[in-house]
């Protein structure tokens, strides 16, 4: 790992820590983000409407036309209750607050007329009375609200037991309500607060308190009160941790075990709004009764009163996005706990969520350090998808809420911050190496070279490598008979053709000189069969250059043709960048790199365009290979053994070479020893060289010529000693 790496990784931990501290803290926005994403959950698989015996009478519009505005004489709703409760009704809970004296019962209309003697008051009715009487011995829920103002708090008409530890400080806070008049306080079978979403700052309903205290008392919801009245229950199982005080698991109501935040809230499940779940009050009060179908209906059912007439502002947004009276969310609550559908954010949930931006942020940050970013970004689409597939799952199978976006969205900002350094910084010096070596290598290399550290570093080290030398023949014949610019154009047409073949065999292009190129292969990172990576690429050359002659690419006509000579050797030579601190170029030297040039130098003795070194034929044993003798290299004080490149193994298999490497072996054995059928040899090789390569009788024509390069060493040396 680079210096560079290590603080990419530093500070990208670092940035993940910073997400998690942020997580944790669960600033409002990240709070909103999460409220709508479980929102949307719910608009993808809302709760299944089913028929349960819950219902609401709603006070409608054609209630109010047919019995005048809200609200109503307090006779009409104790007709109302007297109905209900004659149909069968299992509990009848009010969503409506009975907080003052009925203002159109008779006793108070004429209350402050003067003259009325009390006597005579006294025998009117009051309305009041009327709805307490009518309520009694009748499983009536009467609502209460929240109020700033004052010290009443309504009497419980339930008991409480609990397990684990006390749970009083669990729920929303009470300070006062809103006082029911006290006859119809003593006389309601349950009495329950009717606040949705105190405190909340989003108007949308997403988890309603079932108990409010004032750390003495527990205060039950309408809905609890009336699924207890219903099963003529007496009491509430609270259920605290086993070990945190303040704090809720559960609670079970009769037969209904219904789980509930640490505060004691449950998480609505809703369903969409629908007709089935309403009965006007009108049909209630019919005045020819109610009919079969809304007596068998009523029959036996929770059943809530409360309004949905335009005007009242009894108005809820649920999850779906719908708007409903806020009576339909109580009674979504009852179906909500008699389906057993319900919803649980547990509390370990916050831990799960900021453990996976952890853990996924340390991940991203090591992958984008050590991968490339396409393969970062991939990986990074993948845990997103893993998020939501996993939560979505969470959700639809288990009804458990997690938070996908936070992951996500940590993860995110880890990734492009990790990415964005990587780039201005980790990847600096690999663009540098792409600029210093990307017109002198090919793709493969480049990638390898990136990677490995110091790849930049002034020095050189010593290594094996193959050397090639490319040297246009008879160039400075050419340059005197064209213009300048025309040269320049040759010469880039030439070289930019050739060049080519070093790259796509993964050598390194070290310089052009003039006419020439220098090229070598097994670094800067080692390239397994560099000696035959070398060789290909002169016959790719050799192939090219017959091309361009014989498309007339340098525009010279058809009977100029330009030739090239090129060398190779294999052999020690240091290889580094060589120069200043701020100007340095990537370049061998050596002497495998003068012997190699030599040999480019000796084509024009030997007449054949592809010479290499005895060195570099020992690695390529499998190709088509002639001895070219062993000549003497300028500077070299011995002589070096050479190897005319006729083709590859391909050729090195065909039966023409075999015949003619056979030929060639027999006229060699005759040059060394002067013998008299060399000549003869050499006319059947020419002969038989012309099917081979365009070049190879003018190899066999100076042959005779060269014949001391064919004999031993030593035998010349003393000729030579002698003479």
């Amino acid at each position: 790992m680079t210096r560079a790496q290590q603080i990419g990784v530093i500070l990208g931990l670092a940035i993940v820590a910073v997400l998690s501290v942020l997580r944790a803290s669960d600033p409002p926005l990240l709070s909103i983000v999460r409220d709508l994403t479980f929102d949307q959950y719910q608009r993808l698989a809302p709760r299944a409407f089913e028929k349960l015996p819950v219902l609401v009478i709603d006070i409608d519009e054609a209630s109010l036309r047919e019995f005048g505005q809200w609200p109503w004489p307090r006779n009409r709703i104790a007709e109302l209750v007297d109905r209900l409760s004659e149909m069968g009704a299992s509990a009848i809970a009010f969503d409506v607050l009975f907080a003052e004296p009925d203002r159109l019962s008779p006793r108070n209309a004429v209350r402050d007329v003067t003259g009325i003697d009390p006597l005579v008051l006294d025998q009117l009715p009051d309305n009041d009375e009327i709805l307490a009487r009518s309520i009694s011995q009748k499983p009536v829920v009467l609502g209460f609200g929240l109020s700033n103002q004052g010290q009443y708090l309504p009497p419980v008409k339930a008991g409480f037991a609990f397990t684990g530890e006390s749970p009083l400080g669990a729920p929303p806070s009470i300070k006062a309500a809103t006082p029911l008049l006290p006859q119809l306080e003593a006389n309601a079978a349950g009495i329950g607060h009717i606040s949705l979403n105190p405190g909340a700052s989003s108007a949308v309903v997403r988890a309603v308190p079932l108990f409010l205290s004032d750390g003495k008392q527990f205060y039950p919801s309408l809905a609890l009160e009336a699924l207890r009245v219903a099963q003529g229950a007496s009491t509430y199982v609270l259920a605290g941790a086993p070990d945190a005080l303040n704090t809720m698991t559960f609670t079970k109501i009769g037969d209904f075990v219904v789980p509930v935040t640490a505060s004691g809230e449950l998480w609505l499940y809703v369903s969409r709004d629908t007709p089935e779940r309403y009965i006007s009050a009108s049909k209630v009060l019919a005045a020819g009764g109610a009919s079969a179908e809304v007596r068998a209906a009523i029959e036996g059912s929770i059943v809530f009163v409360g309004t949905s007439a335009a005007g009242l502002q009894d108005v809820r947004t649920t999850a779906l996005g719908e708007n409903v009276p806020g009576v339909s969310v109580h009674a979504q609550i009852v179906e909500q706990i008699l389906s057993g559908h319900f919803l649980s954010r547990p509390d370990w949930a916050n831990g799960v969520e900021i453990l996976s931006i952890v853990v996924l942020g340390s991940f991203l940050v090591i992958l984008t350090t050590f991968v490339t970013p396409a393969v970062a970004l991939a990986c990074g689409l993948l845990i997103t998808l893993f998020a939501l597939a996993a939560s979505w799952a969470a959700f639809l199978y288990a009804g458990l809420l997690f938070d996908p976006l936070a992951p996500i969205v940590a993860g995110s900002i880890t990734h492009f911050a990790a990415t964005a350094f990587r780039f201005l910084v980790t990847d600096r010096e690999r663009r540098d190496v792409r600029r210093a070596f990307g017109h002198y290598l090919s793709p493969s290399l480049l990638y390898r070279i990136e990677h490995t550290r110091n790849a930049l570093r002034l020095g050189g080290d010593d290594r094996e490598l193959t050397v090639m030398f490319v040297d246009v023949r008879n160039f400075t014949e050419i340059s005197e008979q064209i213009t300048p610019t025309e040269v320049v154009t040759f010469l880039n047409t030439l070289l930019d053709a050739l060049s080519h073949h070093v790259i796509a065999n993964e050598g390194t292009l070290d310089k052009f000189i003039g006419d020439s190129i220098m090229a070598f292969w097994n670094a800067p990172v080692d390239v397994a069969d560099h000696a035959g990576k070398a060789v290909h690429s002169a016959l790719a050359m050799r192939e090219t250059l017959a091309r361009l002659n014989a498309n007339d690419a340098f525009h010279f006509g058809s009977e100029r043709k330009v030739g090239i000579g090129i060398g190779i050797h294999t052999g020690l030579a240091c290889v580094g960048n060589m120069g200043a601190e701020t100007r340095f170029n990537y370049s061998a030297v050596g002497d495998a790199v003068n012997i190699a040039a030599r040999i480019e130098s000796s084509c024009k003795e030997v007449g054949f365009d592809i010479l290499i070194s005895e060195s570099t034929a020992k690695l390529l044993p499998d190709h088509a290979l002639l001895d070219a003798g062993t000549l003497s290299l300028k500077g070299k004080k011995t002589r070096t053994k050479l190897f005319a490149v006729v083709g590859d193994q391909k050729v090195a298999r065909s039966a023409e070479f075999v015949a003619m490497h056979l030929l060639h072996q027999r006229l060699v054995d005759a040059l060394k020893t002067r013998s008299a059928t060399g000549r003869k040899l050499v006319r059947s090789a020419k002969l038989m060289a012309a099917g081979l390569t365009a070049g190879l009788p003018e190899f066999y024509r100076r042959i005779s010529r060269r014949s001391d390069h064919f004999r031993d060493e030593e035998a010349v040396e003393s000729r030579i000693s002698a003479e």
